[in-house]
């Protein structure tokens, strides 16, 4: 994760808080579907639109940010294409896109599934990427380091003329961004990390199928995930014991507990246990006191994500009364925190949006591991 992004995501951690078992997405060429033109795929992302043409796309992102109230549009064409006039005063980007720069580790796993990594040209925080094949390139020097996210380097930007930027913004103030933009390249923003629910995290891949004039793999790809991921809930469809689970950890006098509505409650829900604050419909997060907490959950048989902790010794270093859960007792506590890349960066923050029903799988075998005998769990480890 770049390092802009690290201290929010670790926050975010405390909020919500490949194996041989793993379902390999393809990644060759796929047979070509008919998508039509005018027609659009987009069905759970809720800040994304595309309306595809034949020799250009009409992209619309309403949710680059939460709580973002202007549309950014843009028109990605082919060079030939030749636009009506009444496209002509939006943002244009040619396409496929040749030389990229991305700036959230999430944005990664597209290029990689879409074989488009080699034309990744710079990222900011480089440590915090875990995919091997963009490790490698890293290793080689193919790919530039350009700081963080919310102080980009705006001269290395400009130097290596990328044809797109595609950015992670908490808002509209990135003045990088803005730099970048003024200097005649792309700016395109990606909302992926605003929606809240799992597929709809994982659509967005098909933003990438534009910009690479692969929008039919795209579309196959999300397919794919989409399927195994509704494969996986067929998996729990006739169970009925659902074990008590709490999540989240106290930050600073705060317990942030995912709303029900959230998408961690969202897979809570999907991986059939009873999560102790589903009745909530906060998308959010909920601010809780400790006493609440350990009143209502003290006897819960889970405990899902506890911040960025990645032993049980750190968890009861960092407040005592920890230890007084049933949960610690017992040591079902599980989490994403202690699964690494080779340099650090935290693969569930790489790779669990785009791939929710590896996601969705891990938590099953958490809860229920009868139905996924000998399963290796991609991101979620016991503490020990």
């Amino acid at each position: 994760m770049k390092k802009g992004i690290v201290i929010t995501l670790s926050v975010l951690s405390v909020l919500f808080g490949f194996t041989s078992c793993k379902k390999q997405i393809a990644r060759g060429d796929v047979q070509r579907e008919n998508i039509f033109s005018g027609t659009t795929s987009i069905a759970y992302a809720k800040g994304l639109e595309i309306e595809y043409h034949e020799d250009y796309s009409l992209v619309n992102i309403s949710q680059p940010w939460a709580g973002s109230s202007k549309t950014y549009s843009y028109v990605l064409a082919k060079k030939e294409a030749v636009l009506p006039d009444s496209l002509k005063n939006r943002q244009r980007i040619e396409v496929p896109v040749k030389d990229i720069v991305v700036t959230s580790t999430t944005h990664i796993p597209a290029l990689e599934l879409l074989n488009e990594v080699g034309t990744l040209r710079g990222f900011p925080g480089l440590d915090y990427i875990s995919t091997p094949v963009v490790r490698q390139l890293i290793n080689e020097g193919k790919v530039k380091e350009l700081g963080s996210n919310e102080s980009l380097n705006t001269e290395q930007v400009i130097d290596l003329e990328p044809g797109v930027v595609v950015a992670f913004a908490m808002d509209d103030s990135n003045k990088s961004l803005q730099t970048i933009a003024q200097s005649g390249i792309a700016v395109l923003y990606n909302g992926d990390w605003v929606e809240q629910t799992p597929l709809g995290k994982a659509e967005w891949i098909k933003l990438y199928g534009v910009l690479f004039d692969k929008r039919e793999k795209a579309e196959r790809l999300f397919t794919e995930i989409e399927e195994e991921y509704q494969n996986a809930l067929k998996l729990v469809n006739d169970i009925v014991v659902q074990p008590t689970v709490m999540s989240g950890v106290m930050y600073q006098d705060v317990w942030y507990m995912p709303g029900g509505g959230s998408w961690a409650g969202i897979y809570f829900k999907d991986a059939v246990s009873d999560y102790l604050w589903k009745d909530t419909e906060v998308t959010g997060s909920l601010a809780l006191s400790f006493e609440s907490v350990f009143d209502k959950a003290k006897d819960a048989e889970y405990w899902i994500n506890p911040g960025h902790y990645e032993t049980l010794a750190q968890l009861k270093e960092a407040n005592p009364h920890y230890a007084n859960f049933k949960s610690f007792q017992s040591g079902k506590v599980f989490s994403f925190a202690p699964t690494k890349g080779s340099t650090g960066g935290t693969v569930f923050y790489e790779l669990g949006p785009t791939r929710p029903d590896l996601v969705l799988k891990d938590l099953i075998y958490i809860f229920h591991p009868e139905v996924l005998p000998g399963y290796e769990p991609v991101f979620y480890k016991q503490l020990k």
